[in-house]
């Protein structure tokens, strides 16, 4: 199978170079969506026939699949978060052909009149907030954003004003390459916030942000002041470390409380998604005001018994810390091993001996293998013991 994919602006009348011409009078079959098809069928043959890309795309492929070949018409550049990237992985034995046009971004840099060699780019068309997420808390200055109608421009200040990003200014870009629909404005993310905008649209994020790591303790709101109630400093480190959250993709905290453990992990692994469970249902807005104070968004938060939480909707993960167990920690072990990735590792803090206890008979018990215990005193009161188990690959 051979599949010629076209690059197309928003401009209503596509003028298509020699070659790109040349597919479309040879062709028979074609394929784009809805917009494209208007776009593109003054050029088609008159026995055409025309295969819509339009959800459920498995149908679209099994359509494509009754043919030799076919010429797709894409928006921009069909590599850049485009068709070309999908028909790879549903088609890989097809042989591809691409004719890009400017993407979007492109576009409006270009606009703007803005070198784009250093820019960061995030799409959040049909996509969750992750990666967004993920480049303001790494403090990136220059962002490029693939909008859709629900991550709109608006939606977009307003989710960056919440968490403290305030010192950037947008760029947005309407309809671009369209000659009489094209805008393109520039203006700050309180403007932003309150303005409303046409699609298709992108826009593009300059500033700076001064990343927070290693929160000194009496910065975090507290449970009722209670100031027990918070993995200390230098334990969140060192539980960051045990956790191997650099090679980790899906955090599960256990017992959040306050959030500091989440907070931190998502400050200096914000490639991290963490999913954070907590019973009482005043942490909610405690875990809520310190995420705002510290700038970090993107925490999924989960109120409610954890044993009687419907796990398996989340993503499964590979690192868990338990900050707390409410007495039912072999429960909670066993709850976790049927979730925990293989190389996926537990880890806890324990202050008494029969917290540890429990731990490594649970562990040992679910068929874990564990690590050697972190000692660590921070007074004369009690020691803590870092504790660490792993599921072997063959449990």
């Amino acid at each position: 199978m051979k599949l010629t994919i076209i690059g197309l602006t928003d401009t209503p009348q596509p003028q298509l170079n020699s070659e790109e011409m040349w597919a479309v009078l040879r062709g028979k079959v074609f394929s784009g969506g809805r917009r494209h098809h208007e776009l593109v069928e003054r050029l088609l043959p008159a026995d055409a026939v025309w295969i819509d890309i339009t959800p459920p795309l498995a149908k679209v492929f099994e359509q494509y699949r009754q043919h030799d070949e076919i010429v797709v018409f894409a928006s921009g550049d069909p590599l850049f978060f485009g068709f070309a990237n999908t028909a790879r992985r549903e088609l890989p034995q097809a042989q591809i052909l691409t004719y890009p046009a400017f993407n979007s971004l492109q576009l409006l840099a270009h606009r703007l009149v803005m070198p784009y060699h250093d820019m960061n780019v995030v799409s959040l068309t049909g996509r969750p907030w992750h990666e967004f997420d993920r480049v303001l808390i790494e403090g990136k200055q220059k962002i490029g954003v693939l909008t859709d109608k629900e991550h709109n421009p608006a939606a977009i200040a307003a989710r960056m004003l919440e968490f403290g990003y305030s010192d950037y200014k947008m760029a947005v870009g309407e309809h671009l390459g369209h000659p009489d629909k094209e805008w393109v404005r520039e203006m700050g993310l309180k403007e932003a916030r309150i303005m409303t905008f046409s699609q298709p649209n992108c826009l593009i994020l300059t500033g700076r942000h001064e990343r927070r790591m290693s929160i000194p303790d009496h910065e975090f709101m507290l449970l009722d002041g209670r100031e027990r109630m918070i993995t200390k400093n230098i334990i969140r480190t060192a539980s960051l470390h045990a956790l191997e959250l650099w090679r980790r993709h899906d955090l599960w905290d256990v017992g959040f409380c306050t959030g500091s453990v989440s907070i931190e992990a998502r400050l200096q692994f914000p490639h991290v998604e963490v999913q954070a469970f907590e019973i009482r249902p005043e942490c909610e807005r405690i875990i809520a005001e310190n995420s705002r104070r510290f700038g970090v968004p993107g925490i999924n938060v989960h109120v409610g018994d954890f044993l009687a939480a419907d796990c398996p909707t989340l993503p499964r993960p590979d690192a868990v810390f338990i900050g707390g167990h409410g007495g039912k920690l072999r429960e909670i072990m066993k709850k976790v091993k049927e979730y925990l990735l293989p190389g996926g590792v537990i880890v806890m803090n324990s202050v008494t001996a029969e917290s540890r206890k429990t731990f490594e008979e649970a562990a040992i018990e679910y068929g874990m293998e564990l690590s050697t215990a972190q000692h660590i005193q921070l007074n004369e009161y009690n020691p803590i013991y870092i504790l660490k188990c792993e599921l072997r690959s063959s449990s």
